[in-house]
């Protein structure tokens, strides 16, 4: 098996450091250390988004976007009898499916340390039929931290962060993990970021926070960068499973990075992702376009803040979103920091983008 044309212990550290969203801080200190070999100068703000910028040979500027925050949970309580165990009770950062935690290991974040725990399941010959039927919801689900209530209440606060706990791992022709929402995509950014040489344009290289929780990082980098052009980069659905109809993948892996037409937050500037795609060609660079039916992403947020915008999106199709077990393809990863960098290298302030 080929190593990819990427550095993927970057990759891999991204992934796995915790991170969720208005708690940013481990990704950030990663971000921060990668942009400073890269770019003229970083900074960062109040909420905690990371701003690295290249200067041009132009003021024409383009912001990049992917977002550090990751779906986890804040503690709620902790319960339990003097005289027995303490549980977690949580409450979600993020859109979770309740379904997919069951049978889970986590990492609960506190303020004297980290702490493992896990979110167990009952065994289901012990589970009566309405029991095994029953919808699961994220206000149900209890982490089991094997500590006495009395040491677990002392160790444990509400509000302390509660994260997923998942190695990032190699799997055939894809790389698989928690937390490629949106790493995979930050760490394209970053990528990008290394290989680009003076450009014309000014680039603003933007990791924002609290995307999981409505866009509030890019609502806020949108007035105070204020580009001539944004560029966003996200996950995308990849429902290329046996259990789906053609028509309902989305993006498939292996096809190549996704162009952006429209999401449930934003429809792009045609004229941007129609030069997106007159550069993929140009350079041979696989690629697929991208409708999803639900779902937004970090272009929306600069779509609009500071006056009208020419917004464009590109996606990273991935498999089993919002879980564990996120999956990419090695060469849709690599086609996507391969379309940005040229994208950006002939961004000039020549293209009309003005509908």
């Amino acid at each position: 098996m080929e190593s990819p044309p990427f550095d993927s212990e970057l990759l891999e550290e991204l992934t796995e450091t915790s991170g969720v969203p208005g708690y940013e801080d481990r990704v950030r200190e990663l971000v921060v250390e990668e942009l400073e070999e890269s770019v003229d100068r970083v900074r960062t703000d109040a909420m905690g988004n990371v701003v690295g910028t290249l200067e041009g040979d132009s003021e024409y500027s383009v912001a990049v976007a992917a977002h550090m925050d990751e779906i986890g949970f804040m503690v709620r309580n902790v319960r339990g009898e003097d005289d027995g165990f303490g549980f977690v009770e949580l409450d979600a950062l993020g859109g979770w499916d309740a379904r997919v935690l069951k049978a889970q290991r986590v990492t609960i974040h506190t303020e004297d340390g980290d702490l493992p725990g896990v979110i167990g399941s009952p065994p289901p010959h012990t589970l009566d039929e309405e029991e095994r039927e029953k919808t699961a919801k994220v206000e149900d689900v209890d982490v089991d931290v094997g500590l006495p209530y009395e040491e677990a209440d002392e160790r444990i606060s509400p509000g302390d962060l509660v994260t997923m706990d998942q190695t990032t791992e190699r799997v055939g022709e894809t790389i698989t993990g928690k937390a490629l929402d949106d790493r995979v995509c930050l760490f394209a950014m970053l990528e990008a970021a290394r290989r680009l040489e003076a450009p014309d344009a000014t680039i603003h290289f933007c990791a924002t926070v609290q995307e999981e929780v409505g866009l509030r990082g890019a609502n806020a980098l949108g007035v105070d960068v204020d580009p001539d052009l944004a560029v966003a980069l996200d996950v995308t659905v990849a429902n290329d499973l046996p259990e789906f109809d053609n028509g309902e993948h989305v993006t498939e892996l292996g096809e190549g990075t996704a162009i952006k037409l429209k999401d449930s937050s934003v429809i792009t500037n045609p004229k941007v992702h129609r030069r997106m795609q007159a550069v993929a060609d140009d350079r041979g660079i696989d690629h697929q376009l991208e409708i999803l039916p639900a779902g937004g992403t970090d272009t929306a947020g600069f779509q609009n803040t500071a006056g009208a915008k020419p917004v464009g999106a590109i996606s990273i199709p991935t498999r089993y979103l919002h879980t564990v077990t996120e999956t990419a393809h090695v060469d849709d990863i690599a086609a996507t920091i391969d379309l940005l960098e040229a994208f950006l290298e002939t961004e000039n302030g020549d293209h009309e983008y003005t509908l």
